[in-house]
């Protein structure tokens, strides 16, 4: 990355060319590693809820996709919108919390990497970072409402793709996409660093890590999977 006098900065990676300002967060480990192990095909029609800076959405539109890409905050669409034309892409960029910008629409393909950090009650900070990272007091909060919602805009045998720290539960994942009516797979996981903000929540996500991830003492890593529903044919 590089930073300019406006203090903005700017990231190259994949062929594109990606401005970052302050207002939205740049990219991680958690983003990098879900834009790495999305496949998205020529043709589909895909949706990425809170798109960010438009990293997957960009990388998606090059790969032929016709992509929508939202996100609740006003900053972050401009920046899609700047990216998106910085690469000579096409996106249908909207405003909007969850499945609200997309009305009825349908989807081949609905991604999301959305925060998921399990926030003590009251504790939920505001600053750009950590905002980003806020999952409600379980971590499942936006990723409920968004399999919640996925049958009902995904296209005979579209999929649901979502990332998840190990922490949140793979089994509990697999269950929430079986109960939301989606055939659960495991597409990719990685062992990554132990999130930053998560030393701070260390006792809050060991009350809640039911699969026992995350260890004794300090942890410097932490697994992450990439998951995908399919609606059953």
């Amino acid at each position: 990355m590089e930073s300019n006098d406006a203090g903005v900065l700017t990231f190259a990676w994949r062929g594109c060319l990606f401005r970052v300002p302050d207002q939205v967060q740049a990219p991680k480990a958690g983003s990098l590693f879900f834009c790495r192990n999305l496949v998205v095909r020529p043709g589909e029609r895909m949706l990425e809820i809170g798109a960010g800076l438009g990293l997957a959405a960009v990388l998606a539109a090059r790969s032929g996709a016709r992509v929508v890409a939202t996100d609740i905050l006003p900053e972050a669409v401009e920046v899609i919108r700047a990216n998106a034309a910085l690469n000579g892409v096409v996106l249908d960029t909207r405003l909007g919390d969850c499945w609200a910008p997309v009305g009825d629409d349908r989807f081949d393909l609905v991604c999301t990497n959305p925060p998921q950090m399990p926030t003590p009650s009251g504790r939920a900070r505001r600053d750009a970072t950590a905002a980003a990272d806020n999952g409600g007091v379980d971590g499942w909060e936006i990723l409920d409402r968004v399999i919640g919602g996925a049958r009902a805009h995904l296209q005979p045998r579209g999929r649901l793709v979502f990332t998840i720290f190990a922490f949140l539960g793979l089994k509990r994942a697999c269950a929430k996409l079986e109960a939301a009516g989606l055939e659960p797979t495991v597409v990719a996981s990685e062992i990554q660093s132990f999130p930053r903000i998560g030393y701070e929540r260390l006792e809050h996500i060991r009350s809640l890590d039911t699969e026992a991830t995350v260890g004794g003492g300090t942890p410097a890593t932490i697994e992450r999977f990439m998951i995908q529903g399919t609606v059953p044919a």
